[in-house]
């Protein structure tokens, strides 16, 4: 059995690597978050978001997005090593890096065919979701409800 990996890229590699992917008329989705510290809801968000496309590119956010959406003491690992650890995932294709607060720019850089959030979300409440629908793509829940998160993970570890 061959073990495959996802490979973790620029944004600037992306922008060449797209463009490739489409013309061997593969689809792709783009997933996205902070994966500060992996638990089985991430997993089941990617998976699902893997089932969505052909391709799967995960965006990883910057350090300084993290520690502004999650506060202080975040992120509990730095971005190349959370991007590291996303691309070690067999389901995954790329990861990138993103220093915005959102995945806005990366969406209207790359033009997924789907933009997957997770079940935190609904198709209405997603931020991005008209920068999706102004370029034709479409927007997909998936994973599992959520019941998991980093914060629950490191309240229990500190109690």
């Amino acid at each position: 059995m061959t073990e495959t990996m996802g490979i973790v890229v620029s944004e600037s590699q992306l922008e060449q690597i797209v463009p490739a992917v489409r013309e061997e008329g593969r689809t792709i989705a783009l997933a996205n978050g902070c994966f500060d510290l992996i638990h089985v809801g991430h997993v089941r968000y990617l998976k699902g978001a893997a089932a969505e496309a052909d391709v799967l590119i995960v965006g990883v956010n910057h350090d300084v997005s993290v520690q502004e959406l999650k506060g202080e003491g975040r992120p509990l690992q730095p971005a190349v090593e959370r991007a590291e650890i996303i691309a070690a995932f067999d389901m995954v294709d790329y990861v990138v890096v993103f220093e915005a607060r959102t995945v806005q720019r990366l969406l209207q850089s790359i033009l997924p065919d789907v933009h997957c959030k997770g079940t935190d979300y609904t198709v209405e409440t997603v931020p991005e979701r008209d920068v999706v629908r102004a370029y034709g793509g479409r927007t997909a829940i998936v994973g599992d409800p959520k019941n998991h998160s980093t914060r629950n993970l490191l309240n229990r570890i500190e109690s």
